[in-house]
């Protein structure tokens, strides 16, 4: 192997490690053997400069100085989004959408808003040519040289991509890499940064690009520009931008209501905080990019997407202490305890801490001085900390390592980001906290039964699970305290009432880990009856749609447990729904069972969701996508160039909505 092979090798080498690292988080080599290859290149370049590449590995370490940066006309305009703030705001914006199409079905693609500073890569031949900043939207800062030092901006591409486009997305830095900048600034003398947002922002116009090489920056990308893209969709345009090389967040979802919307910003609302970056809000964008299209812009803004911005109000206060709670499935959350602090209208003493990862990023400690943020009626969170106000004696926060109501020592399971206390069968708060779950109301719906009953029906020793409600008495419960006898009889016709829960329900109400309600419907429409479900192996479980390995270990390891199997014995006497009714069974067949179908196009006889629902009812499965397992390609009116075209490539049969109904 001659010089230029040998250099050319490592280049390769060294990108798949890069990709491997920093996009895809699965190295497979250590950081000095990493180190040693780079090294080794440099070397070689500096021996042999005629082989020269302006898009090497090793450029990644900087060194080029730009005194200044050449403001560049953006050859497609970055445009700003509008916002929204409420549901009906929401609504609205789809009532414009669907008056401008004719009232056709919509998808949407929802993405995460990222809090950063926008960037525009270009890319020619699979090459990085250009990075510009957003500017005013016309024309930005020409800031590629310290863009390339950003290890998850891909300098060349793989797989197979357009000769010319450019990507959008947004630079940030990690709330570990902010914290451990803070800290190795406070260690020096410095005062600390303000925010990850505006240092993210900073970084990219430092002339010293080996200072900018230094800066924990990642890039997430969201959307691609340019003339006749092989592009149908928002949501194929992340996917094949991942393809390529691209750091595209997983979190992005293809949402065919606006109500699977509000489910989408309602459950990142929630756990927005666990992500390792910030975001401030979703976005939400028309997902067919024919439809795009038809819908144009306004002066400012897309009228195709739209920003749903949280609501979140800021207070700072004082961390006091650190105590921990246990959840029903085991699961260990910290808790801190703060001087009492006035926050989106109430006054706030306790917040989230997530789990000891999320403590570690933002290194939150006894006595500091935290900002806490509330978004709508949301428990509020600990979102960073005031490092300057940083007691001198401050001692890093040690994670308990047994459970604080049972004193069983906790375990950590691979791939978790909680701890857990593993006695499940005499941990007080999983007891309590699995029939709390077991009456909620999207699961048995117990009327007259809260969780302080539960609690309090725990304590008077009158339950220890939740199949002894149902041998609960009004002579029993009345003694309670604040239980009159009407409270008493009422709570326990509820419990008899609940009987005639649907099987899907009560499954969902059994509390298995991870075998949330969609999930429940999904086993039971496959397995019929519980009997068939308890028989079936992991391996089985995996076959079915959406049930990935580690819900099938759960529910495998739950009937495992000849604890739970003796419950469900009792509740099948108690009168418990435990199959399918008969009118559920007569709306399913298997005969479609083991075909994919892609559904594409408009319907005149179906919607698409009543196709989509029809196929799932009889065994088959619905792909968003084509790909070589796809066994029918429905295609109605307006199907889409680019999906036909795929299909006919593919050699994959494409029928017609009456074909389909041939097939039933």
């Amino acid at each position: 192997m001659d010089a230029n092979q040998k250099i050319e090798a490592l280049r390769k080498e060294l990108r798949e490690h890069n990709h491997r690292y920093y996009v895809l988080d699965e190295p497979v080599i250590s950081d000095y053997e990493f180190d040693m290859k780079l090294k080794e290149l440099q070397d070689l370049e500096e021996k042999y400069p005629e082989f020269y590449d302006e898009n090497s590995p090793t450029l990644r370490v900087g060194g080029a100085v730009t005194k200044n940066f050449e403001t560049v006309v953006h050859e497609h305009r970055m445009y700003s989004l509008d916002n929204s703030y409420s549901k009906e705001e929401l609504l609205d914006w789809e009532k414009r959408v669907q008056r401008i199409l004719g009232g056709v079905e919509v998808e949407y693609t929802c993405e995460l808003k990222y809090d950063g500073a926008s960037i525009s890569l270009s890319y020619e031949n699979g090459n990085l040519v250009k990075a510009v900043t957003r500017g005013d939207g016309f024309q930005g800062d020409e800031v590629t040289t310290n863009i390339k030092t950003i290890r998850s901006v891909p300098l060349r591409l793989q797989g197979y991509f357009p000769e010319k486009f450019d990507i959008r997305g947004e630079i940030i830095l990690t709330l570990e890499g902010f914290a451990k900048m803070n800290k190795e600034r406070l260690e020096a003398g410095e005062d600390p940064y303000m925010n990850p947002r505006n240092t993210a922002s900073g970084s990219l116009k430092l002339q010293d690009s080996a200072l900018v090489a230094q800066r924990p920056l990642e890039c997430l990308l969201y959307s691609i520009v340019g003339n006749r893209l092989p592009i149908s969709s928002q949501f194929e345009m992340l996917e094949k931008a991942r393809a390529w090389g691209f750091k595209v967040p997983e979190v992005a979802k293809l949402c065919h209501s606006t109500e699977e919307v509000m489910h989408f910003i309602e459950y990142w609302d929630i756990h927005r905080h666990e992500l390792p970056y910030e975001t401030d809000g979703v976005v939400i964008k028309v997902n067919d990019l024919r439809q795009q299209e038809e819908l144009g812009y306004t002066a400012k803004s897309p009228r195709w997407a739209l920003a749903y911005k949280f609501k979140a109000e800021q207070a700072v206060t004082v961390l006091n202490e650190i105590s921990y709670q246990v959840g029903r499935t085991g699961a260990i959350t910290p808790v801190a305890n703060l001087e009492p602090v006035l926050l989106a209208g109430t006054t706030v003493k306790r917040a989230s801490l997530h789990n000891a990862d999320q403590i570690a990023k933002l290194d939150i400690r006894e006595g500091d001085t935290v900002f806490v943020e509330k978004g709508g009626e949301i428990i509020p969170k600990i979102t960073a900390v005031d490092f300057s106000k940083r007691p001198e004696n401050s001692q890093p926060t040690q994670y308990i390592t047994h459970c604080p109501e049972c004193h069983t020592e906790l375990i950590r399971r691979e791939g978790e980001a909680q701890h857990f206390c593993p006695n499940d069968s005499g941990c007080p708060p999983q007891i309590t906290g699995r029939i709390q779950h077991f009456i909620s109301r999207k699961a048995m719906d117990i009327e007259g039964m809260g969780s302080e009953t539960v609690e309090l029906l725990f304590k008077e020793g009158l339950i220890a699970n939740y199949a002894d409600l149902y041998t609960l008495t009004k002579e029993q419960v009345m003694p309670l305290e604040r239980m009159a006898e009407k409270s008493a009889e009422n709570l326990v016709n509820g419990v008899a009432a609940s009987v005639q829960i649907p099987f899907e329900r009560v499954l969902f109400a059994l509390g298995i880990r991870y075998v949330g309600e969609t999930v429940a419907k999904k086993l039971a429409k496959a397995y019929k009856n519980i009997d068939a479900l308890i028989a079936a192996s992991a391996e089985e479980l995996t076959a079915v749609d959406e049930i990935g390995e580690r819900i099938a270990d759960s529910v495998v390891s739950f009937f495992a447990e000849e604890e739970n199997r003796l419950i469900i014995q009792r509740l099948k006497e108690y009168g418990l729904q435990f199959s399918l009714s008969e009118e559920q069974l007569q709306n399913q067949t298997e005969k479609l069972k083991g075909q994919i179908f892609v559904v594409s196009g408009v319907f005149e006889k179906m919607s698409r969701t009543e196709l989509k629902k029809s196929i799932e009812d009889n065994g088959g499965k619905v792909s968003s996508s084509i790909s070589s397992k796809t066994t029918y390609v429905v295609a109605g009116a307006n199907m889409g160039p680019s999906k036909k075209a795929k299909a006919e490539g593919l050699g994959i049969a494409i029928i017609s909505e009456d074909d389909f109904i041939a097939l039933l």
